[in-house]
């Protein structure tokens, strides 16, 4: 074979090599940001994951599932813990991080039962047994979230000392939920981001160790229109200055996934007069409640008690 056929060949394969590179970035790549049961993901990771986990049923709590449709039609699932006490002190949302689902809650849920507080773990869109496929990071979360408590209101009259308590993905939510509905009285935030897009590219630095920002941002977007919806919405910081009611700001120093530093901006820019900032010493991304221990969950406690005691559901 002479040597121009051979380049003529090289060409060609590098051609469809590039093309079908380029395709693959715009149209498969982006998807791994937003698309939470992408089959290529659930076959790496396998369906352990979904057969393992307890369920609400099996745990002998006084609750049932509350099955309702979002503003978009989506089918939402929850699963609401009624408090084990004569009274009821208040209800809490309960918010879990990305690709997790509300049954990480139950043993959570037990424990506000017994304490008086009715609980809602919730399965935000595309995860556990709600539906959907993309996670929009609290963009159309939000709106999810006073359709529950709509649903609350309208199925189990719980209208009063409503709050939210989020991790990760689960606190941008909350904090996107706090600025947009005043129906919630307090928040406790765990461990979550300011900005969709700084967040994204991070990630990209942590788990290939490096990052082409321009590239990144542009699968971020691409992954918006995928998801069909504007990733500049995606800021929990934005919504932060809507806040006026009691949060809990808290964070790993430890943490990196989510460095500390966003639990910070987010603080600085909540306009609330009753907010803090609790600063877990050695605790990572994912060990917030074990670092913590008691000590942390009392202190949690005595904050949703502060803002709820006095008042029933």
């Amino acid at each position: 074979m002479k040597k121009t056929q051979k380049r003529k060949i090289f060409k060609r394969i590098f051609f469809v090599l590039t093309i079908s590179g380029l395709l693959f970035l715009h149209f498969y790549v982006p998807r791994f940001i937003t698309e939470i049961k992408n089959p290529l993901i659930q076959l790496i990771k396998g369906n352990y994951l979904i057969t393992a986990v307890p369920i609400f049923e099996n745990n002998e709590l006084n609750g049932k599932y509350i099955n309702f449709n979002s503003f978009d039609n989506a089918k939402l699932s929850s699963y609401l813990t009624y408090s084990s006490l004569d009274s009821v002190k208040g209800t809490i949302i309960l918010l879990h991080g990305i690709r997790s689902n509300k049954e990480s809650f139950i043993e959570l849920s037990n424990k506000l039962s017994k304490l008086g507080f009715n609980s809602v773990a919730l399965d935000s869109r595309a995860h556990g047994q709600s539906g959907g496929t993309h996670c929009t990071f609290g963009v159309k979360e939000k709106k999810d979230i006073s359709e529950l408590i709509n649903v609350l209101s309208e199925k189990e009259g719980i209208t009063e000392n409503i709050g939210v308590w989020g991790q990760s993905l689960g606190g941008a939510i909350g904090l996107q939920a706090l600025g947009n509905d005043k129906r919630i009285k307090f928040g406790i935030i765990e461990s979550t981001f300011s900005d969709f897009k700084t967040i994204t590219n991070d990630y990209f630095n942590y788990h290939a160790g490096f990052n082409i920002r321009p590239l990144t941002n542009y699968l971020v977007y691409r992954a918006g229109q995928i998801a069909e919806f504007d990733p500049d919405e995606a800021k929990p910081i934005k919504y932060c200055e809507n806040i006026e009611q009691p949060i809990l700001i808290v964070h790993g120093n430890k943490d990196k996934r989510i460095n500390i530093q966003y639990g910070k901006d987010n603080f600085s820019k909540i306009s609330s007069t009753k907010k803090e900032f609790i600063e877990i010493k050695n605790a990572n991304h994912l060990n917030v409640w074990k670092t913590g221990g008691d000590e942390y969950f009392e202190r949690i406690i005595k904050f949703i008690k502060e803002n709820t005691v006095g008042n029933t559901v």
